[in-house]
């Protein structure tokens, strides 16, 4: 499946739609006012010295690049003169600051320029990779190549260093991305160079001597060749973004052997360490993953930036295996682990999202000095390591990226939102409200199969032409006339691995796409008291200020009682559970949250 660009697609309005406006209206601006008042941006100039403040760092270069991507993908579907001023003064400032042989980290030509490409771990190839994409993105938005001629001389001096002369004192990334946008650059200017500079930075990893003796070399996923790795390890986003390049590549050179090797990795992440709400990434320790089944809810780290990355492999993965479950897991993403990580007013931002917050983690320890750390309970406009605002910028800018896919006369429609589409003479018009209600009608031209997905979520649809299934989609031959699917969307219960030891005897609550979460300001403060009605019953609505559906669920609650101990009973009083989008969560002051609760048995 090719999947298509969010250049040839646009979203008309529906949920998508709303977010992406939100970004475009409010946190574009956010972001870039607090990386001016972070220095982010003035860094640029290369002019910082000794004693002053703001002094640059290792990864604000990333940090700024997301953001002028971000911008690029607007600007390929509007005109917007400040923006594009922004954009331009700062490739002024990497023009003007660029050395002659290339290479350009505002960080380390202002504060070390004696030892570039001499620590593995300062983030050079992270930042130089962000800094291409950026530059392929205003390149295919604008026409304009200069931005991307700066960054095709930067990555030759990157090829000069770590494979012609080998002057570089270590031989692969420490941070995973630049392959992503080595790749992006092949594609935007058929220059094989840089793919095969990717290949190489894959194919090296596993065999960095200069690593000899490291303790941990499964955090930046060197302690094995790329080949022989089976198991998801180490820091998360890393990983993710390693596995989407590894796809790529595989798509691009049919190597069937390492797609299988891809397959294995999507696997063991999405079977084993995936939140419900498609978060990843167990601990804040090194933010990595950790062992199978290790998914405790309020030690979540489930990074914006992990979740994310896991869309993107899963994106990549859809290029080789039409298989519904890669667009299953992005839907997941987009409704839940991802969008919970900006404000429901575009402003502010978490970098971690647990599935469970007890205000008392809080106050449990007498010493300011010595606290367990949990993640924070309200979001912050701006972070010291701050790449997951400009991260959810970019991803909003170009959802048009998730939509559609096609093979020859083959379109598929991958997630749901009120768009059109254009490819290869081909021509898609889908209307819906969606998720508001599982309603789409979908209106082609030229299109010889058309394969609709059906969410694992959606246990009753139906279609108003005849299909049949074949992979997670249903498949109509011929679609001359309108199609309609309706897909069901209620609440349902959802139970997990009883390996997940953190959830046994508890069940979650979902509803269509979004998984749902309890919160003590609709409820009680107590939420770990109450039990869900095994025998379901629900009510729900659809509400426009949560940006999704508020469920009211049947439970119980346990009775108050002043022991600190007594003798068991299974005495309870009813209770109505009030759950809202786990998106939304922490939109309304602290608050504690959960969303696994205990279930009270059929059999009570």
């Amino acid at each position: 499946m090719i999947t298509l660009s969010y250049r040839h697609v646009t979203l008309k309005s529906g949920f998508l739609y709303e977010k992406q406006m939100l970004n475009e209206s409010v946190t574009m601006k956010v972001v870039y006012d607090r990386f001016y008042d972070t220095g982010r941006v003035s860094a640029f100039r290369c002019d910082w010295k000794e004693g002053e403040p703001k002094r640059p760092h290792i990864f604000w270069d990333s940090d700024v690049a997301k953001w002028m991507e971000a911008a690029a993908y607007i600007l390929q579907k509007r005109s917007d003169a400040d923006l594009e001023e922004k954009v331009e003064a700062i490739i002024d400032e990497i023009e003007k600051n660029q050395w002659e042989d290339g290479y350009f980290n505002s960080y380390f030509i202002t504060c070390e320029p004696e030892n570039r490409f001499s620590d593995r771990e300062r983030h050079e190839l992270y930042c130089a990779g962000h800094l291409m994409e950026a530059a392929v993105a205003y390149y295919e938005a604008t026409g304009k190549d200069r931005f991307l001629k700066l960054m095709e001389k930067y990555a030759l001096c990157i090829e000069k260093a770590f494979v012609t002369e080998k002057t570089a004192k270590f031989s692969s990334p420490g941070h995973q991305e630049i392959e992503l946008a080595l790749i992006r650059m092949y594609r935007a200017t058929g220059n094989k160079r840089y793919l095969n500079l990717a290949k190489h930075f894959l194919d090296v990893r596993g065999y960095d001597t200069e690593m000899i003796g490291l303790r941990f070399p499964a955090q930046t996923q060197i302690h094995l060749p790329i080949r022989e790795q089976t198991e998801a390890v180490g820091h998360c986003v890393r990983a993710c973004y390693m596995y989407a390049a590894m796809a790529d590549i595989a798509f691009e050179t049919k190597d069937t052997e390492l797609l299988e090797v891809c397959k294995t990795l999507f696997s063991d992440i999405t079977e084993k360490k995936m939140y419900l709400t498609g978060g990843i990434g167990s601990t804040r320790l090194l933010e990595t993953f950790t062992i199978a089944y290790d998914l405790l809810n309020d030690k979540a780290y489930a990074e914006t930036c992990a979740a994310i990355s896991l869309m993107f492999f899963a994106q990549r993965m859809m290029q080789s295996e039409n298989l519904s479950v890669y667009a299953d897991i992005i839907e997941r993403i987009l409704y839940n682990g991802m969008i919970s990580g900006l404000s429901l007013d575009g402003k502010s931002f978490f970098y971690e999202n647990p599935l469970e917050i007890n205000l008392n983690n809080y106050k449990r320890f007498p010493s300011p000095d010595h606290k367990e750390r949990f993640a924070i309970p309200t979001r912050a406009e701006v972070f010291s390591c701050s790449c997951c605002p400009p991260n959810l910028n970019r991803v909003l800018a170009s959802l048009g990226n998730y939509l559609y896919g096609y093979e020859t006369d083959t379109v598929f429609v991958n997630q749901f939102a009120d768009s059109e589409a254009e490819m290869n003479g081909m021509k898609i018009i889908q209307k819906t409200d969606y998720p508001r209600s599982g309603r789409i009608v979908l209106k082609t031209e030229n299109i010889g199969k058309l394969c609709v997905r059906i969410p694992s979520w959606c246990a009753n649809y139906t279609l108003n032409v005849p299909y049949y299934m074949e992979n997670g989609y249903a498949v109509i031959e011929n679609p001359g006339r309108e199609v309609v699917v309706d897909l069901e969307i209620r609440p349902f219960l959802v139970e997990s691995n009883p390996e997940i030891y953190a959830n046994n005897g508890k069940v979650a609550v979902c509803c269509g796409p979004y998984v749902c979460a309890g919160e003590s300001v609709d409820n009680i403060e107590n939420l770990h008291s109450l039990l869900i009605d095994g025998n379901f019953e629900a009510s729900w609505t659809y509400d426009e200020a949560l940006c999704g559906y508020s469920v009211s669920v049947k439970a119980f609650r346990k009775k108050e009682q002043k022991d600190l101990y007594s003798r068991y009973t299974e005495t309870t009083e009813d209770f109505l559970l009030r759950m809202i989008p786990y998106a939304a969560f922490a939109n309304r002051g602290e608050s504690n949250m959960c969303v696994w609760f205990r279930v009270m048995p059929y059999s009570r």
